[in-house]
């Protein structure tokens, strides 16, 4: 069972971090990643990025930081047995992915950072406010409400005749839940009609490409969690197979096949996330380090899978990307 990839590695001096001297004398740091889907392992494209955001600030595998990965694989019941264990495992700060494994997190005392994928932490009851968490949780969090908005609307830009939307989520994800209503919500006020694909677990999938079958949708919105995430060559068969467009929350998916997706920039807010847990070494507590906002969003289009269904995407939609890939 893959719960855990544990890298330890023990320094011994001073971290000359670039372009000033990071004095971090003999102590080791330990940091803990949880994820509601796949681990965050050393190897892994978040934890490249993560590994190299440290690194930026002194702190490197090898010398002065170990790093211990959980994750449930989409199985949410488990979470709280990993966050235990992080705690038991006494771990500086704790990065995670999405609002379950934050909200597993917070009765534990660790410091936790929150990198993508929560929602909104104070709907959820994650922290008492934004600019006051007031607990041991913090991070980055972005606007549901204007980036379904936005998506919706280059959907409908990318094909016109859009009028009703599938939309997938994680009913068993709070935070999900709540960025599905405020998609409906937008889409609603788009003059566009939803079919509701709510999804706890793998099997529930073939339920939702039936639901789909009964009643066609003319686009899929998927909002991303584990499960979701774990599922993605799913949906992007289902698309392929009947030529449905489908936009997503993360330009992941788009390399990794699907059509087009709108969302923050996941380096930056790792970057930004990185920033936190430097901050939480040197004696910050989470309580007093305001949940941040995205500041870079990127339109992803992959042109492959466009053509692939027969979609001819308008010049104006293709101008409005960020990177079209081919």
């Amino acid at each position: 069972m893959r719960r855990r990839d544990f890298v330890r590695l023990i320094a011994g001096a001073a971290i000359a971090a670039p372009g000033r001297a990071v004095a971090q004398s003999a102590r080791v740091y330990r940091l803990a990643t949880l994820s509601g889907g796949a681990q965050i392992a050393a190897d892994s494209p978040i934890g490249k990025m993560l590994l190299a955001g440290l690194a930026g600030r002194g702190y490197r595998l090898g010398q002065n930081l170990e790093m211990a990965s959980y994750a449930s694989e989409a199985k949410l019941d488990r979470l709280p047995q990993l966050a235990k264990e992080i705690a038991a495992s006494k771990a500086d700060a704790a990065v995670v992915i999405g609002w379950p494994p934050a909200d597993a997190m917070k009765g534990t005392g660790v410091p936790t950072v929150v990198a993508v994928g929560a929602g909104d932490p104070v709907a959820t009851g994650l922290v008492a406010s934004l600019s006051h968490p007031g607990g041991s949780v913090t991070g980055i969090s972005d606007n549901a409400a204007t980036l379904s908005t936005k998506r919706l609307s280059l959907l409908k830009q990318a094909v016109p005749g859009i009028r009703k939307v599938a939309m997938l989520w994680n009913k068993q994800d709070l935070g999900m839940t709540l960025r599905y209503q405020a998609s409906a919500e937008a889409a609603q006020s788009l003059g566009t009609a939803v079919l509701a694909l709510g999804v706890g677990e793998p099997d529930d999938f073939a339920d939702a490409f039936a639901a789909m079958n009964r009643d066609r949708p003319d686009a899929i919105l998927m909002v991303a969690d584990g499960l979701t995430v774990l599922n993605r060559e799913r949906v992007f068969e289902y698309a392929a197979a009947h030529r449905l467009p489908a936009i997503y929350e993360s330009d992941f998916f788009v390399r990794d096949g699907g059509l087009m997706s709108y969302g923050a920039d996941v380096k930056e807010s790792l970057e930004r996330a990185v920033s936190m847990v430097d901050r939480i070494f040197k004696g910050a507590k989470p309580a007093d380090l305001p949940f941040e906002e995205p500041t870079r969003y990127l339109f992803v289009i992959n042109l492959k899978t466009a053509k692939s269904i027969g979609l001819d995407l308008p010049p104006t939609v293709l101008a409005l990307a960020d990177e079209v890939i081919e």
